[in-house]
């Protein structure tokens, strides 16, 4: 089988996911038309350079709506002649991109891919497109649907994580990704979105809070207890499924968990042959990919199984992986991750994750794929394991080695 390798990875800086966020103005469709533009300019991509684009983003609805991939190559720089996949796998969309480009160079469909995702959460709101899981009773009732944040709290509260667990971990993350920025740890892989006169917009992740300290955090109302406890009562749905907890400790809040934000991400990957076409450099080898179905009522605890699965299938165990990147949709997912494998957590999230820095949905997955990269590269590190809960109970997970 052919090894995919991945060229050049390129993301927005995040924006906030509201008005007066800096991108608010911005499209999915422009966003991602910029990001495109770079990896084209970058990588001297020229004609029917790639096979297609395979673009992730989750609120498929208005303008986000349609085949977004296609629509973004259409508004890029990039020849008529490549077509455009837009895919769903909520928060994993933009990593699942990346993973189907490279099975389909694996598979020799093609010497190349541009892959990533969009989310303009600002503009197109979550869950605005409705989702058959929340509103149908049918399923609703069969799975034991509660939203993410019950999801989170139900994790903390299973496997044993109080509100300073949590604190603690989200304050580290405002921490290191402060410290990535200060030290230009993103400048390879951060583009400045520009505006149609060329003036810049923004150049840095614009959501973070470095002077964040466990005083602040811990003023901060838990966000789920209200809708778990008093109306609608999704606690007392999730424990008929879990009827051995007596209650469930709601510790998630703003800062403890994801921001809403605004942001593109795309990764170049080809095989050797597109490599020497272009007259490029691999930096990395997609090792393994994965994805798992899990639990729907918890939801989030996908990042271990999909990791024990890639693992195995690799011949590796996690002590083989010397960087892994978790996303950090809630602090009790990575809280758990590193509780599972026994992982020091230096070696998780080293530039900060999701709670500092934000989680646009479509695009996290890419995203997080460039940033282990650049920091395997920036600390001489062989191999890294990227890995994403999502809705619904799903897990999907992707080991790159450098080269």
């Amino acid at each position: 089988m052919t090894d995919a390798f991945i060229y050049d990875a390129v993301r927005s800086p995040r924006g906030k996911g509201r008005p007066d966020g800096a991108l608010h103005e911005v499209t999915a469709v422009a966003l991602s038309a910029q990001i495109l533009d770079a990896v084209r300019l970058r990588n001297g991509l020229e004609g029917h350079a790639v096979e297609d684009v395979i673009w992730g983003n989750v609120t498929q609805v208005g303008e986000q709506g349609g085949c977004l991939a296609r629509s973004a190559v259409l508004a890029s720089g990039l020849d008529e002649s490549i077509p455009g996949l837009s895919i769903n796998r909520f928060c994993a969309s933009g990593m699942e991109a990346v993973n189907l480009a490279a099975n389909q160079v694996k598979a020799g469909a093609g010497h190349g891919y541009i892959a990533g995702g969009v989310e303009m959460m600002g503009r197109v709101p979550m869950g605005s497109d409705g989702a058959a899981i929340a509103v149908d009773p049918s399923l609703a009732m069969k799975t034991y649907f509660v939203p993410q944040g019950i999801s989170a709290d139900i994790i903390a509260t299973e496997y044993g994580f109080s509100r300073d667990d949590a604190d603690a971990l989200a304050m580290e993350s405002q921490k290191r990704a402060a410290a990535a920025w200060a030290e230009g740890r993103f400048a390879r892989s951060v583009i400045t979105i520009r505006d149609r006169n060329g003036l810049a917009m923004l150049a840095h992740d614009e959501y973070m809070r470095p002077g964040t300290d466990m005083q602040a955090l811990g003023a901060l109302k838990a966000a789920f207890r209200e809708m778990g406890e008093v109306m609608p009562g999704f606690d007392k749905v999730a424990m008929l499924k879990y009827p051995h907890l007596e209650r469930i400790n709601h510790i998630h809040h703003a800062g403890n968990s994801s921001g809403i934000v605004d942001g593109a991400a795309a990764v170049l990957v080809g095989d050797a042959e597109f490599g020497r076409r272009h007259g490029l450099k691999p930096r990395a080898r997609i090792r393994a990919t994965a994805k798992i179905g899990t639990d729907p009522t918890i939801m989030l605890t996908g990042p271990v199984p999909v990791t024990q699965k890639i693992l195995a299938e690799s011949g590796l165990t996690a002590g083989d992986i010397d960087l892994f990147e978790v996303n950090e949709a809630f602090a009790a997912v990575v809280l758990r991750f590193q509780q599972a494998f026994g992982v020091d957590p230096a070696r998780v999230n080293v530039n900060g994750g999701a709670i500092a820095m934000g989680h646009p949905l479509g695009a996290t997955g890419a995203i997080i794929i460039g940033t282990l990269l650049d920091e395997m590269e920036r600390s001489d590190k062989a191999l890294g394991l990227a890995t994403l809960c999502i809705a619904s109970g799903m897990g999907a997970a992707t080991i790159i080695e450098r080269v």
